[in-house]
């Protein structure tokens, strides 16, 4: 992969993740195309088609096709374009990492274990966003 702000090749996403002490399996498997800006710390991730991911915790995180987001260590701010599911879908807005977990705000802010999203998983298909 080239990065096209760059034109340099760029790590895999979750490496990227790794570098900024965030969990490599955030984002679903077929997430590998993204633009980086290391200056404004803009990250741009593409998916193929919007789609639910299940983690080992039982919570799932539902992707549009482009999210957005601004990356830092051990956090993703002002994220567009990615939804939890509290007790309806609700748009997640920032992840935090603080050791073994991790923090979703989502109108509400909700702690995980980290362990859950470590592991890059697939995406399931859905209609809608």
């Amino acid at each position: 992969m080239v990065n096209k702000i760059k034109g340099k090749m760029q790590k895999a996403l979750p490496d990227l993740l790794k570098e900024y002490d965030m969990p490599a399996g955030l984002f679903p498997r077929d997430a590998t195309n993204y633009e980086f800006n290391e200056e404004t710390k803009k990250l741009t991730v593409y998916i193929p088609s919007a789609c639910d991911v299940g983690y080992k915790d039982s919570s799932v995180l539902r992707f549009f096709t482009c999210v957005t987001g601004y990356l830092e260590k051990g956090k993703l701010s002002d994220i567009e374009g990615l939804k939890t599911k509290v007790l309806v879908w609700t748009k997640v807005t920032a992840i935090k990492t603080e050791g073994s977990k991790v923090h979703f705000t989502a109108g509400v802010k909700k702690t995980r274990s980290r362990d859950a999203y470590e592991v890059v998983r697939d995406g399931i298909t859905i209609d809608k966003f």
